[in-house]
Formats: C-alpha cells, structure tokens, sequence
C-alpha cells in the first residue's frame, strides 16, 4: 500500500495530525480539533473524510456508547466510499480492507453495553471481510483483536479489552 497519498488532502492531514495529537496523550484536544472537522465536512462531506474522522474519533470516547455512536457512523461513511476515492487518497487503499477493523469496533462497542448478539453480529461481518487485510503486523492485530472480541462476546464479558485503542480508563 502506498505511504504518500496520490494527492495532496489537507482535510486528511489534519485528521492525522489531530490523531497524532490524541496518541501522545492530548485526548481533549484531540477530540475538539476531529469534532471542529466534523463540522465543517458536514454530515454530507466527503465520505472518505467523514469515514476516517469518525472512526478514529470513537477511539478517543472511554465511554462505549460515545465511541458506538462514532463507530456507526464511520461505517455509513465507508459505505458511501467508492473505490476510485480511496485510491484517488492512496494509489494502493482499497475499501473492503476498512471494513474489518469498522466491524471489529462495532462488535466491541455492543459487547461493552452488553448487547451481544448485535456485537456477534459484527464479529461475524469482521471475520467476513478478514480476508481483505493485509498479511502484515497490522492484519495481524486485527485478526487477534478479532479473536479477542469474539471471545469476550463468548463469554458475555462487559470489560475494556487491554488491547483496544483509546484512552484507557
């Protein structure tokens, strides 16, 4: 996949530079610069946009229902992405591979609020689309991740997974 999007986004940069911010610690202002974003994309922007934002916005929420409420919209948007946007973003980024983390953050969010046949539910579209991952560290993460999930939902368990991202409690 390539490192250097095909075309310069500064929407998209500041998405990154705001997540950045929130895995060094500064949360907060992480948060109020992706919500700041949120606004001026509007529920209508760029799905692209809205898809990226929303999700990595429902990792700085310890709360589940917050992040689910991100979560959810993250994939509306993905659902909107076309293929020739995501590549006109990476020459190499292809849709289906968002959708296996998308659906892993669902199911974790609905395992969390104890509804778990709706977080089962995502488990199953998660391992649906795992083979769109890359055979890489990061599909590796998400398949363990999504084991890890699945297990909880198994076992009717509520709790954070240490392995989840986000602020920790």
């Amino acid at each position: 996949m390539a490192t250097t999007p095909a075309h310069p986004d500064p929407t998209m940069e500041a998405i990154g530079e705001a997540v950045a911010e929130g895995r060094t610690g500064d949360v907060r202002s992480a948060r109020r610069r992706l919500l700041t974003l949120w606004s001026e994309i509007g529920v209508t922007g760029d799905p692209l946009h809205r898809c990226s934002l929303a999700h990595y916005l429902a990792d700085l929420y310890e709360d589940a229902a917050q992040a689910l409420a991100w979560d959810v919209r993250a994939l509306d948007a993905a659902d909107a992405v076309t293929e020739q946007r995501a590549q006109e973003h990476h020459a190499g980024l292809h849709i289906a591979g968002f959708y296996p983390s998308l659906h892993l953050n669902l199911a974790d969010g609905y395992r969390r609020l104890g509804s778990f046949d709706a977080a089962a539910e995502h488990i199953d579209a998660a391992r649906e689309h795992a083979p769109h991952l890359p055979q890489d560290a990061y599909g590796v993460s998400l398949r363990t991740a999504i084991d890890e999930v699945a297990t909880a939902v198994s076992r009717r368990d509520t709790t954070r997974r240490p392995s989840a991202p986000g602020p920790s409690a």
